[in-house]
């Protein structure tokens, strides 16, 4: 059974450490979760930009889980 690998996320030329990519990841569903949860507000805008987040989590979450 293969284990989950963590995603390889370079920021500005810099290939982040396992742990470093984790804390990104798990720092994503975190914010993903309280989008979900909680929204950010219930205006057009607060809802306009809630879906905007959430489509580029999902873009974010199709790329790490390819690998």
């Amino acid at each position: 059974m293969q284990m989950f690998k963590e995603p390889k996320i370079t920021i500005n030329d810099k290939l982040l450490s396992d742990g470093e990519a984790m804390t990104i990841r798990v720092a994503v569903e975190s914010f993903a979760h309280d989008l979900i949860s909680n929204g950010l507000g219930n205006d057009d805008t607060g809802k306009a930009i809630c879906r905007g987040y959430l489509t580029n989590i999902n873009k974010i979450r199709n790329i790490w889980h390819k690998y």
